[in-house]
C-alpha cells in the first residue's frame, strides 16, 4: 500500500492507496502514534482519512508512525511530516529599498570624503585609495538591491511548499494526491511477452444479409399508410407486416379502356346466363347432355372471376410488407408521396445480427482473431466470417460477425478493425489510454516513481488490438505506468 500525509487546518488528512494500482483504500484501520500519544483516523465520505493536530506547535517537521491493518494484514509507516515552508527576506524583517537606497548614499558619500582627505594628506596611495573607495560602492549597493523583494530563492522556496500540481525542472510531474484523486489515475504494473501482431484496418457497420431487407414498391403510386399508420424508425415489426399501400395511378385512357372491357364482360355474363338456364331446363327433360350444361357454368364463373379481378385493380392498391423481422432503419414515407419503382421505403435491420466489413489492400491468409473500435472508443468483438475473391476499388473486402453485445454501434458507423495475423512480435502490452503525445509530439507513458511523482518515458508501440498497444522500446518490466487519466496528467505545466 501507499500512504501520504498531509498537514492541513490543523488536521492530519491521510490518502491509502494500493500501490500497483493507485485505487483509493477505503476499509483500513489507520492508527497513528503521535506526540500526544495514539490516535485512531477517522473514515471521510471523500475517501481520506483524518485526525485532529493538537499537536502542531509550528514546527518544521514532526516525526510519525502509521500502523495500517487491512484485510487481516498490518503495515507500520514511519512518516516525517514536513511543516509550512517559511520565506524570510529582507524586506521582512525591517529595511526597505528607499531605507537601503538611503545608506548606500551615505557610505558612498563617506567613502568618497574618505578618499579625498586621502589622496591630498598622501599623494602618493591616490589609484589604491580610488579602488577602495570603488570596492566599498560596490559592496554596499548590490547588497541592498539583493534584498529588494525580488530574490530569486524567494519564488523557488514558495514552490516548494506549495501543495499544487506542476512539471518540475527536471521534466517530471508532482501531483499531490488529493489531484489524483479528483483526475482518477489509476496505475499497473506492466509486463512484457510474446504477442501475435496487428494489422489495422478500416471498416464499416453493415446488417446481416440473412437477417435484413428493403421494402420496395413493383409500381408507380402513391403511398398510403395502413390502419395503424407507417410505422416510426426505431420500430420492431415483423415478418409479413403490412408497412404500407401503393395505389396506382390510372389515367384517363384507362379509365375508358377499363370501363369498356367492363360493359363486354357484362354483355357475355348476360348471354352465359340464359344459356346455363336454358340448358337446366333441357337436362330436365332429357333433350341436350348434362356436359353442356356443366361447360356453360364453367364459362359463366371465368366470366365473373375476370370481372372480379377488373374491379380489384381499379379499387386495391399494392401492399407493402416486411420480408424479415427487425426494427426500422431507414424509412421514406409520407402519405401521399409518389413512389417510383424500385424505390427503397423501408430498411429493416435486426440489430443483434450485424456484421463489419473491412477493406485491405493485401490479402490476409490466416486471421487468428479480430476486434473493432468506435471513435468514441468502445471495444467490439469480431469473428471472421470470409474475404472476397476480386477486388473492390483496388482493395479486398473482408467481412466479420459482431461476437457479443450490439446495443451500443449502428448500421453504417465507421469502425477501426484490428486484424491478428500468426506472426509474433515481444512487448509490453498497455492500454491504447496510456499512451499521450507530449508538446514536443514525442509518445510518451507516464511512470509512477513515487506516491506524488510521475516521469514521463518516451516509447514506442504498434497495435495490439482495439483496446491496447504493444510498446516495443523505451519501457522496462516492473514499471508502474499510468493506464487512466494520462492525457489529463499530461496536461499540468
Amino acid at each position: 500500500m501507499q500512504l501520504v500525509a498531509v498537514l492541513r487546518d490543523a488536521k492530519l488528512v491521510i490518502y491509502l492507496d494500493k500501490a500497483a494500482s493507485n485505487e483509493p483504500v477505503t476499509d483500513a484501520a489507520i492508527e497513528v502514534l503521535t506526540p500526544y500519544g495514539t490516535e485512531r483516523a477517522e473514515l471521510n465520505p471523500d475517501g481520506t482519512y483524518r485526525i485532529s493536530a493538537k499537536w502542531a506547535d509550528g514546527r518544521d517537521h514532526y516525526d510519525l508512525i502509521f500502523t495500517v491493518t487491512h484485510a487481516e494484514r498490518s503495515e507500520v509507516f514511519a512518516v516525517t511530516i514536513v511543516g509550512p515552508t517559511r520565506v524570510d527576506n529582507f524586506v521582512a524583517h525591517g529595511v526597505s529599498y528607499r531605507s537601503a537606497a538611503l545608506i548606500t548614499i551615505a557610505a558612498g558619500l563617506v567613502a568618497f570624503l574618505a578618499g579625498v582627505f586621502a589622496v591630498r594628506r598622501f599623494p602618493r596611495f591616490a589609484g589604491v585609495s580610488i579602488a577602495v573607495v570603488a570596492a566599498i560602492l560596490l559592496s554596499v549597493f548590490p547588497r541592498a538591491q539583493a534584498h529588494d523583494g525580488h530574490d530569486e530563492s524567494e519564488p523557488r522556496a514558495a514552490q516548494a511548499g506549495s501543495d499544487m500540481p506542476q512539471r518540475l525542472a527536471d521534466g517530471t510531474i508532482f501531483l499531490p494526491k488529493s489531484v489524483q484523486r479528483l483526475l482518477e489515475i489509476g496505475t499497473a504494473i506492466v509486463e512484457s511477452g510474446e504477442h501475435t501482431r496487428t494489422i489495422e484496418l478500416p471498416g464499416r457497420i453493415v446488417p446481416d444479409a440473412n437477417a435484413s431487407g428493403y421494402v420496395q414498391s413493383t409500381l408507380a403510386g402513391r403511398l398510403l399508410p395502413p390502419p395503424n399508420g407507417f410505422p416510426a424508425l426505431g420500430s420492431r415489426v415483423e415478418k409479413g407486416q403490412v408497412l404500407a399501400y401503393v395505389e396506382p395511378p390510372i389515367q384517363a385512357i384507362d379509365v375508358s379502356d377499363m370501363r369498356q372491357k367492363e360493359g363486354e364482360l357484362l354483355q357475355q355474363i348476360a348471354i352465359v346466363e340464359r344459356r346455363v338456364a336454358r340448358f337446366e331446363s333441357l337436362v330436365e327433360k332429357n333433350a341436350v347432355p348434362r356436359t353442356q350444361l356443366e361447360d356453360a357454368r364453367t364459362e359463366l364463373e371465368g366470366l365473373r372471376n375476370r370481372k372480379a379481378q377488373l374491379e380489384k385493380i381499379r379499387r386495391e392498391p399494392e401492399v407493402l410488407v416486411a420480408p424479415v423481422g427487425g426494427v426500422i432503419a431507414e424509412a421514406n414515407t409520407i402519405a401521399g408521396q409518389l413512389a417510383q419503382p424500385s424505390t427503397v421505403v423501408f430498411q429493416i435491420v435486426d440489430p443483434a445480427r450485424l456484421w463489419v466489413e473491412a477493406l485491405s489492400f493485401d490479402a490476409i491468409r490466416n486471421v487468428q482473431g479480430a476486434t473493432a473500435r468506435t471513435h468514441d472508443g468502445q471495444l467490439v468483438k469480431l469473428a471472421f466470417r470470409g474475404s472476397a475473391a476480386a477486388l473492390r476499388n483496388q482493395s479486398i473486402a473482408i467481412q466479420f460477425a459482431i461476437d457479443g453485445d450490439t446495443k451500443e454501434v449502428w448500421a453504417g458507423q465507421f469502425v477501426n478493425v484490428f486484424v491478428s495475423v500468426p506472426d509474433n512480435r515481444r512487448g509490453i502490452p498497455v492500454p491504447r489510454g496510456a499512451v499521450v503525445r507530449n508538446a514536443s509530439g514525442q509518445h510518451v507513458v507516464f511512470e509512477h516513481v513515487t506516491a506524488e511523482r510521475f516521469e514521463p518515458r518516451q516509447v514506442r508501440f504498434e497495435p495490439l488490438d482495439a483496446g491496447r498497444v504493444l510498446v516495443t522500446g523505451g519501457l522496462t518490466d516492473g514499471k508502474r505506468i499510468v493506464v487512466r487519466g494520462a492525457e489529463l496528467l499530461d496536461q499540468v505545466r
